[in-house]
């Protein structure tokens, strides 16, 4: 018996849901996705720079919406044009996300829950949202979560930020359970550092010697929005449908040290 035909990365005609396109990991996700085929309807805080997003993407029928993934009670109505307009969920990625930096005398109740509403609480409740039947293609759909290694090994100052990531690969794991049946598939993608606008941001506040510890700390050097971008194509596509439940890392080596 074999294995039926190959399949290839290969995106057209998904309708693909991406959080955090306004930059970074999800505005890479958005132009690869565009690049293979997916009808891809990006979300974004920043009007103009979600708008930037859709200027980069390859030609198509794509979606983009300015607002607030904690707004919760608006996410509906954005999940619902998007189905109307671009047809069923085929797939989702959270990349919506902020870092926090801080001390745990630092930390405090409010800091942990903004962590939270963003990197945890806004991805399961699009999740909720997306697999409701009207929403959800027949053969189903494959949700990616990006996390990070901070939400596996530890660093001071993390505290928030290292929580919330655990927090989405251990939620990640009940949901690829429960979302089986409707042959929904999930799973965490855990990136190393990634050279963004964020990480840019880092290093210009930080002298030479320490930029040179971070990098060498990656044995394979920093990784590009592109890697990360391209493993949630593969995850969403057909290639990738016997994966859920599971946390791909992608670090460059730096959790195998």
């Amino acid at each position: 018996m074999t294995g039926g035909r190959v399949p290839i990365v290969d995106l057209a005609d998904k309708s693909i849901l991406v959080t955090g396109a306004s930059s970074g990991i999800g505005r890479q996700c958005a132009i690869v996705f565009s690049k293979v085929g997916a009808r891809v309807a990006i979300v974004g805080r920043n009007q103009s720079r979600i708008e930037e997003t859709l200027a980069m993407m390859d030609k198509g029928t794509h979606q983009a919406f300015a607002l607030d993934v904690t707004d919760y009670g608006s996410l509906e109505g954005m999940v619902s044009k998007a189905v109307e307009n671009g047809g069923k969920l085929g797939g989702l990625v959270h990349a919506a996300g902020i870092e926090v930096t801080l001390p745990l005398g630092a930390m405090k109740p409010k800091t942990f829950e903004n962590i939270f509403a963003v990197n945890v609480i806004a991805g399961f409740e699009l999740a909720r949202l997306a697999s409701k039947k009207k929403y959800l293609p027949d053969d189903g759909a494959g949700f990616v979560f990006i996390s990070s290694v901070m939400g596996t090994v530890g660093q001071p100052g993390k505290i928030g930020y290292s929580s919330s990531k655990g927090a989405l690969l251990a939620g990640v794991r009940s949901l690829a359970l429960e979302l089986a049946p409707k042959k929904v598939r999930a799973n965490c993608i855990s990136p190393g550092l990634v050279e963004t606008p964020m990480t840019d941001q880092m290093f210009a506040n930080l002298p030479e010697t320490s930029r040179q510890e971070i990098v060498a700390m990656h044995p394979l050097g920093l990784g590009h929005t592109t890697d990360v971008a391209s493993m949630s194509a593969f995850l969403i596509s057909a290639a990738g449908k016997w994966i859920t439940g599971s946390n791909i890392v992608i670090d460059g080596g730096y959790s195998a040290r």
